[in-house]
């Protein structure tokens, strides 16, 4: 009797060891909540006492053209955007960078900001703008529902606690600085017509944001798809993807009404999410099924089905008060990612909305980002908190969580640098900040010239890091 109670004790024992890492991570994570909700809180009530300068009125523009003429001006536009994008991505793919910053870059280098107003209306006119701006509407919603398509949940199952304390680490750390740094931000460069809690949570969403496709290239071009490392980062990004989407839906909904009715947009966007994975999953998953064993090309049924689908999940997001990418984005994120419908979808439509829409958007972005706004050593200096604050935000929280559950300090480093590349997805973020007017295009050339350093860097400071002998942790079994 008495060995059988010493079994049964020290099998409770081994119980109670075993459990005791996952309990620790959970009253860590607990912590980090309700610290970074007790520090929102104190500083939405410090900042509800700042006032901020009167808004400038803009004047519409009075050019006008014919049609003919805006659909030539158009095609000349994305004629050159096209060519110099393609040129600057293969320089920048040779020098070991992303080459979707070259094209970025391009889409900047088009604009008024360095060439002058005179040069970049001969490629890039005001009349132009909003035609642009529609297509370059059509393939952020097209690009979103294949980053949703290649969002693979299968990568949150190891270590999913680890991943998701880690993910969200590096998401609340930045977001709390971010509206942290709204304090001093609102009374410079935001406007009275802008409430202090819409503008200091959109610096805290637009600080958190991780671009996952880029990220995603990084690893791949560093040969860490399959190792231990490799897995966490791709893990967490895609964490930090679909909690950055939420967060920014409650930040927009905040941004477009009082808050009595954001929280209806919140619980809207919580029902909309809940109908999707609990209601619609299962349906196109069973549709989608039956198109598995196609190969080659997917069927034209198909593919009206995958398009009407998408528009209508963008349709009931912008309806309910969120943007319709996130919208497209969630289609995508609930469609199975190995199915013959999503690889058949990504094939044949991600030529024509890397090649043809998204330099529309880079071109876009280019026309609205006033680098020349940005004046005096003053200016300049708020610019370098920013890029250091969203820096620092990002690698101390990703760092700090990735130590405390269980990577080596090199790998939380490494996955520190990794989660700071922000690129296309944080130009998305920002372009919806200005369009809401809650930026204004002083404060929007600076979150964007941060977005390209934090981006820019991730590569050479990543080899650093992991160079190119160093142990990048275990495989992982395929």
């Amino acid at each position: 009797m008495n060995t059988r109670g010493s079994l049964e004790d020290s099998g409770v024992q081994r119980v109670l060891v075993r459990g005791a890492p996952f309990l620790g991570t959970a009253v860590a994570y607990t912590v980090m909540i309700l610290s970074a909700v007790g520090a929102m809180l104190l500083i939405r009530s410090y900042g509800n006492t700042l006032t901020a300068p009167v808004a400038e009125t803009a004047h519409a523009s009075s050019n006008a053209a014919t049609q003919s003429d805006i659909v030539l001006r158009v095609l000349i536009a994305l004629t050159a955007i096209i060519v110099a994008g393609q040129v600057a991505a293969r320089l920048f793919s040779y020098i070991g960078q992303p080459p979707v910053i070259g094209e970025v870059i391009v889409g900047i280098l088009l604009g008024p900001s360095l060439i002058g107003p005179e040069r970049s209306a001969m490629i890039l006119p005001a009349s132009v703008a909003p035609y642009l701006g529609i297509i370059a509407q059509l393939g952020v919603i097209l690009y979103m529902f294949l980053v949703g398509l290649e969002l693979n949940a299968g990568l949150l199952k190891r270590r999913a606690h680890a991943t998701v304390a880690i993910s969200h680490a590096s998401i609340l750390t930045p977001f709390v600085l971010g509206a942290a740094l709204a304090l001093c931000l609102y009374p410079r460069l935001s406007s009275s017509d802008v409430t202090f809690s819409s503008f200091a949570l959109f610096m805290g969403a637009a600080m958190s944001i991780t671009a996952f496709p880029v990220l995603a290239r990084i690893i791949t071009d560093r040969g860490m798809t399959k190792t231990h490392l490799g897995v966490v980062a791709l893990g967490c990004a895609a964490t930090d993807d679909v909690t950055a989407w939420c967060l920014l839906a409650f930040v927009v909904g905040v941004a477009n009404s009082q808050m009595q009715t954001a929280l209806m947009v919140l619980a809207g966007t919580a029902a909309y999410i809940l109908a999707m994975v609990f209601v619609v999953r299962p349906i196109v998953s069973r549709l989608a099924a039956q198109w598995d064993a196609v190969s080659g090309d997917l069927p034209r049924p198909a593919v009206v089905f995958v398009v009407i689908a998408m528009l209508l999940s963008a349709l009931s997001t912008e309806l309910i008060g969120i943007h319709a990418i996130f919208g497209a984005f969630m289609l995508g994120a609930i469609l199975p990612h190995n199915s013959a419908v999503a690889r058949g979808f990504v094939r044949q439509v991600e030529p024509i909305v890397t090649v043809l829409l998204l330099p529309a958007f880079f071109a876009y972005t280019g026309m609205r980002t006033r680098i020349d706004l940005v004046t005096g050593l003053n200016e300049w200096l708020i610019c370098g908190i920013i890029i250091a604050i969203a820096t620092l935000g990002k690698f101390g929280g990703t760092l700090t969580a990735g130590g405390l559950t269980g990577l080596s300090w090199r790998e939380a480093g490494a996955l520190g640098i990794l989660m700071n590349t922000r690129g296309l997805m944080e130009l998305i973020v920002l372009n919806i900040g200005l369009d809401l007017g809650v930026i204004s295009p002083k404060l929007f050339a600076m979150m964007v010239i941060m977005a390209l350093v934090t981006t820019l860097g991730t590569a050479p400071v990543l080899r650093l890091i992991l160079p190119a002998g160093a142990p990048k942790g275990e495989p992982q079994p395929v």
